[in-house]
């Protein structure tokens, strides 16, 4: 048996409200740009519109104009979508408040998640929207991936509960001496004084 390797997200399609409501929370809300639209081609009867969540990935939206918001959480059974989380910068994240409240969008206020600083809403179909920051640039070579691994390896080995602000600095000076050659014989710390 061979895998079928996966290189990343394509595409993520919801099932959304009116086009123009639509419009208004991808675009005007959470600034993705709206870059194709046609029709949904397996139901003549909707709309499919596409956003680049930033990444040049797309997040894709079927839409009826018979279908109007609905704020009512969407089921988190097994097997259904509990939640998306976008990326946002810190400078974005700590203005998420301010910005969804002027919009009148309930929140759940910034959540503390050590690697991470989270906000949650929902979407107008009641889809439970994060906006994640994360708390760390990877070094270079890296990517966020590569600091996650390395700083949960670190976080077992100390027996620690999650991942904190100092399994992540851990982990970069980690990955950073071993991608990073150097002409010193001895690599660690030192007081300069």
């Amino acid at each position: 048996m061979r895998k079928l390797q996966s290189q990343g997200v394509h595409h993520i399609t919801l099932v959304g409200a009116d086009r123009q409501t639509s419009i208004d929370f991808w675009e005007g809300l959470l600034g993705m740009p709206f870059v194709f639209d046609q029709p949904n081609l397996d139901d003549p009867d909707e709309g499919h519109i596409y956003f680049d969540p930033g990444d040049g990935r797309l997040i894709t939206v079927f839409t009826n104009e018979s279908r109007k918001p609905q704020r009512s959480r969407t089921p988190t059974d097994p097997g259904c979508v509990h939640h998306l989380a976008f990326s946002v910068s810190q400078a974005t994240f700590w203005q998420a408040v301010e910005r969804l409240d002027e919009r009148g969008i309930r929140h759940s206020g910034p959540k503390d998640r050590g690697f991470m600083d989270s906000i949650y809403f929902k979407d107008p179909m009641g889809l439970l929207i994060e906006l994640a920051s994360y708390r760390f640039e990877p070094p270079e070579g890296c990517r966020h991936a590569d600091v996650m691994i390395e700083a949960h390896r670190i976080r077992v080995a100390r027996g620690d509960h999650h991942i904190d602000r100092i399994h992540l600095a851990d982990a970069i000076e980690a990955l950073t001496t071993r991608r990073h050659s150097s002409l010193s014989d001895d690599r660690s710390p030192k007081n300069p004084y």
